[in-house]
């Protein structure tokens, strides 16, 4: 197509499809309100101008489909990396244009975006223009609707000859990353208490801010202690600090850190549970460094290999890969070419995209298998994932996750993964979040031996097996040239390969269900489906089923015994390979490239990881079903369900207290760590201010020595600023009531509302009742598990549009950040206890009566944190639940108003509390 000779675009109608219906918006300004059935079949009619396909199909109830013009996808094309909220006034706001409130009004914006976007690209220094051409040839011929209009506004077709990567290959524009000598062990010298707070009003003054609060002060000078030297092994300088809202502790303990990493040149680990929050740590620690160059070179984030776009996978996906949508490859590559670190789940990549492209793509397209064949790929020397990991080696600051850092412990593989160059594992740690470490370290130290986890590790050693248009590196292809100069080394392959066929393959649940299982683990799992199915009190239940290891079957058994030796016949060729691999690091010393050096050692650690740790633990699982489960831990049979459906059944493990393992594993690893949260201590009545269960929970018990304990109280105003209602007369139980109540109490806030909810199907329910009249009355609605977005990208736009209201479940009660009017009111639906099930059980049996209690009041503190970001932001925190007892409300701050009320005076308080002039509230 050449630019004389290239079409008019037809410019479409814009669409704003809502629940009850829909308005529509020509280029030339007509307007039209249509019903739902109206909208539905407009949307499935001739092409229209939309943002975000998939949550407007959802809105509807309508069938996805690719005709549409989303906008979405023009933006990814013509920003990569740019972020934007993915609505008409998210777009809108992102190229500078204006939009008023309203359907009408984000109708007519969805054509100015258009037109913004398409002038961007018909600039003569449109960055990258060659490249954009190529690929927008490439996209229009897998049918991207856009990809016509994006050429015409380019100047026309490039002229050239492109092949199937035309455009596309972004590898062959990505830079290599270099190695360098490892450096040596950090020093041991200490930050002194008058250096961090010097350091951190630097920081704070840098950015603007001329005073510091004596408490974030007070707080930065007692992290200093987690940076002194460590007097013996295992007796690490551990702090506890608790830090209410307000206090500052980001900049405050970035500042201890970064003073230690410069002085003693080493890194200090900063861990999160939420990649929100890892984000935020990103954003605040640029105030210590404000040179873009320097903070490139000394910090950097780190996350699991699964987590980042691997070059091969998306050459392999363009070149054959079943694409659901047409401009998926495109995107992907036109956001490599740009991003700052590839990271998928993360960083630069819009959220929404990943959402608009389909998480099953996104999953494809990273190493999330365990495939990736190092030095042997043709991508290594730009492979996103190693450049991450060789420059955490020379960084300063490393920002992981709590998942990362404990999945590298619990493996084995501290000594490797994160080792700073010189074989050592980090020796600083700062654990923000720390009320999670409890649940990411029972993540991490536990075993799952199902269906769905053999069928992965059949795949990690036999690759594909069913036939073209699936891809899948087995271990033939990932080592084969490594040991193909040994005839016995290849023996061993192959006997892994073999045995290997004892695991569940492709359509394994059908034969379970039909009962014709195949192979050992087929029949193991066949047996345990049919015990937890004959023994559970109530089959029927949509929800997991749950079963004790109590008095096997004796076919249950004689399974177990042949699914352990076909393990065990698996796990010895793969330990004896990871040995002989490890041995040609030592006996070829002279031989080996620093390139193939690497492979080597990481193939072996994966083998390691596999045939020492993995295998051997399902097999001594299965071993002691004919004796009992070691002290400490507690086993049970688990069918797993989604929705009502099953898809999954297996033996799980877990420690009783998973803190055991991991203060072992890291914590007396370290020389030093800080665990900080706001929600440490609990405020039980009895014990105020009690620090014993925050010891539990973060594995301080388990060291030799006491952690030292700060605790800094919010400067907020919780009982002038803040209201408690439990409300008294809905029936929790009776859905239409809890529906009714939210709705009235939403309308009262006017939006602001963020409803919380202990199950999936009561928020669908709930959600599926309010939204008309919450939207015609101007409230936009968004709930996870319903919208076609991710739960990051909701919280997002519920920040952004200050009158909304959003749904949501444990993902949205904790690290939540949206100061200001824009959260206002907060409902939970119920007590948030523990689910009651097998490990709930053990443990409140090892932990004592008020576990449950301990659980409850940490998740109500968590969520009511969120009221109060700022020192003038006001809130209302509602709960639906009559039986809250009073022993529970220990978990709001002493003074604040505290009432149990009828949902009608409830109703009219959040109203009249959220008018009130400050005035007459002071």
């Amino acid at each position: 197509m050449s630019k004389s000779s290239a079409p008019m675009t037809v410019i479409p109608a814009a669409f704003i499809p809502g629940r009850q219906s829909g308005v529509l918006v020509t280029a030339d300004g007509e307007v039209e309100t249509l019903s739902l059935g109206d909208a539905k079949r407009r949307w499935e009619g001739a092409p229209l101008l939309i943002c975000h396909r998939i949550n407007g199909a959802r809105r509807l109830g309508a069938n996805l489909t690719w005709r549409h013009f989303d906008l979405l996808e023009l933006f990814a094309f013509v920003l990569p990396a740019r972020f934007c909220l993915p609505t008409p006034a998210g777009l809108a706001q992102a190229l500078g244009l204006q939009i008023k409130d309203g359907a009408e009004a984000a109708a007519i914006s969805l054509h100015n975006v258009r037109a913004a976007l398409l002038k961007l690209l018909a600039k003569p220094d449109f960055p990258d223009k060659p490249d954009a051409t190529r690929a927008a040839e490439t996209m229009a011929r897998t049918g991207w609707a856009w990809g016509p209009t994006v050429l015409e506004a380019l100047g026309g077709a490039s002229g050239k000859t492109a092949g199937p990567m035309g455009g596309l290959d972004v590898w062959n524009r990505l830079s290599e990353w270099e190695d360098f000598a490892a450096p040596p062990p950090p020093s041991d010298a200490p930050v002194a208490a008058a250096e961090a707070r010097k350091f951190l009003a630097h920081m704070l003054a840098g950015a603007g801010i001329p005073e510091i609060r004596p408490a974030q002060v007070q707080y930065a000078e007692t992290a200093t202690r987690a940076f002194a030297p460590r007097a013996a092994p295992g007796q690490p300088n551990l702090v506890l600090a608790e830090a209410g809202t307000g206090i500052g502790k980001t900049a405050a303990y970035i500042a201890p850190a970064v003073l230690w990493a410069r002085a003693n040149k080493g890194a200090v680990w900063i861990s999160t549970y939420t990649k929100n929050l890892q984000r935020q740590i990103d954003q605040e620690i640029t105030r210590a460094y404000p040179d873009p160059a320097e903070k490139a070179a000394k910090v950097v984030i780190r996350k699991g290999r699964e987590n980042y776009l691997c070059l091969l996978n998306l050459q392999e996906a363009k070149g054959g890969a079943r694409l659901g949508n047409p401009a998926a490859i495109g995107l992907i590559a036109r956001w490599a070419r740009v991003s700052r670190d590839g990271d998928l789940r993360g960083g630069d990549f819009p959220a929404w995209l990943g959402g608009l492209l389909g998480a099953q793509l996104i999953s494809t397209l990273s190493d999330h298998r365990g495939e990736c064949i190092y030095s042997a790929c043709m991508h290594f020397r730009k492979c996103f994932i190693e450049k991450v990991v060789r420059k955490s080696r020379r960084a300063e600051i490393v920002i992981a996750n709590h998942a990362l850092v404990m999945t590298h412990a619990a493996s084995g593989a501290a000594l490797g993964a994160l080792s700073q160059g010189n074989g050592a594992a980090p020796v600083r740690y700062v654990f923000d979040e720390g009320h999670h470490l409890f649940h990411a370290a029972d993540g991490a130290f536990s075993a799952h031996l199902s269906g769905v986890e053999m069928a992965e590790l059949r795949r990690w050693v036999r690759g594909a097996e069913a036939g073209r248009g699936k891809r899948g590196r087995g271990l033939s292809e990932r080592i084969g040239d490594l040991v193909s100069d040994s005839d016995s080394d290849m023996e061993m392959l192959q006997q892994a390969v073999r045995a290997a066929n004892a695991l569940p393959h492709d359509g394994w649940w059908t034969r379970l269900n039909d009962e014709r299982p195949q192979g050992a683990a087929e029949k193991f799992l066949a047996q345990a489906l049919h015990t937890v199915r004959a023994r559970a009190s109530d089959p029927r239940s949509p929800f997991d089923l749950e079963l004790e290891v109590n008095d096997p079957s004796p076919l249950l058994l004689e399974s177990a015994d042949g699914l352990a030796a076909a393990l065990d016949a698996l796990a010895q060729p793969l330990r004896k390979l990871s040995t002989r691999l490890s041995a040609r690091l030592s006996d070829e010393t002279a031989q080996l490239d620093t390139a193939t050096r690497s492979r080597i050692e990481a193939m072996a650690r994966g083998l390691q990881r596999r045939g020492v740790l993995s295998l051997p633990a399902w097999v001594r699982m299965l071993n002691d079903l004919r004796g009992k489960t070691p002290e400490g831990f507690v086993d049970w049979f688990a069918l797993n369900r989604l929705d009502g459906r099953d898809f999954d059944i297996g033996l799980n493990r877990h420690w009783i207290d998973p803190t055991i393992p991991f203060a072992e594993n890291v914590l007396a690893e370290a020389h030093g760590a800080l665990i900080t949260s706001a929600t440490l201590r609990d405020r039980a009545a009895e014990l105020p201010g009690d620090w014993s269960e925050g010891e539990v929970h973060t594995g301080a018990n388990h060291l030799p020595l006491p952690p030292h304990r700060a605790g800094f109280e919010s400067p907020f105003d919780y009982a002038g600023r803040t209201r408690v209602i439990i409300v008294t007369d809905v029936r929790k139980t009776e859905i239409n009531q809890v529906a009714a109540a939210y709705r009235e109490l939403l309308l009262a806030a006017g939006g602001g509302g963020l409803g919380i909810f202990t199950a999936i199907g009561r928020l669908r329910a709930v959600a599926a009742r309010i939204a008309p009249e919450l939207e015609r009355a101007g409230l936009p609605l968004y709930a996870q598990h319903v919208d076609g977005m991710d739960t990051a990208t909701l919280v997002d736009i519920f920040r952004a549009e200050e009158n909304s209201c959003l749904l949501g479940t444990d993902a949205v009660r904790d690290g939540v950040d949206v100061p200001g009017r824009a959260l206002r009111l907060i409902v939970f639906e119920r007590v948030p206890w523990a689910q009651p099930d097998v490990l709930h059980r053990a443990r409140k049996s090892a932990f004592g009566a008020q576990y449950d209690d301990f659980t409850a009041r940490m998740r109500l503190k968590q969520a009511y944190g969120r009221l109060l970001r700022k020192a003038a932001d006001r809130g209302v925190f509602v709960l639906l639940d009559a039986q809250t007892p009073t022993r529970l409300l220990s978990a709001f701050p002493p003074g604040v108003r505290i009432e149990r009320l009828g949902i009608a005076e409830a109703v009219r308080q959040v109203a009249e509390f959220l008018q009130m002039d400050d005035s007459v509230a002071n």
